[in-house]
């Protein structure tokens, strides 16, 4: 079934108090039989945001899904921080689309050392 529903994030990189530009994204859906579909790979721009919506237009299932954020690489690569410092090097979120017309808002808050998430609007 289709709908006008969609998914976005927007991560900030708390230990700056900025954006988290540069930062890779996956997104997957888990299929009930456990098989993982790859969705799609997004960049975030320095908004810290993906220019587009990961999911719309008719594409948003119910189901579970998980993002998976690049947060070493971005440690490494944009801050130039060094392999000890980074305690998160990938992190999924996984969560569940239970209202295909909906708007789901998945951000992330980060840090060399951790990391917060939540449903936003």
């Amino acid at each position: 079934m289709s709908s006008d529903g969609r998914l976005t994030t927007h991560v900030l990189d708390t230990s700056l108090g900025k954006p988290a530009a540069g930062m890779r994204i996956e997104l997957k859906r888990l299929e009930p039989d456990g098989a993982e579909r790859l969705l799609r790979i997004a960049v975030t721009n320095s908004d810290g945001r993906v220019d587009a919506p990961l999911i719309s237009g008719g594409q948003m299932e119910a189901g579970v899904y998980e993002l998976i954020f690049e947060a070493g690489d971005y440690f490494r690569e944009h801050r130039h921080l060094p392999a000890e410092a980074i305690v998160f090097d990938r992190i999924p979120i996984r969560f569940r689309v239970a209202t295909e017309q909906s708007h789901y808002h998945i951000p992330l808050l980060i840090a060399p050392g951790g990391y917060s998430t939540y449903r936003g609007s």
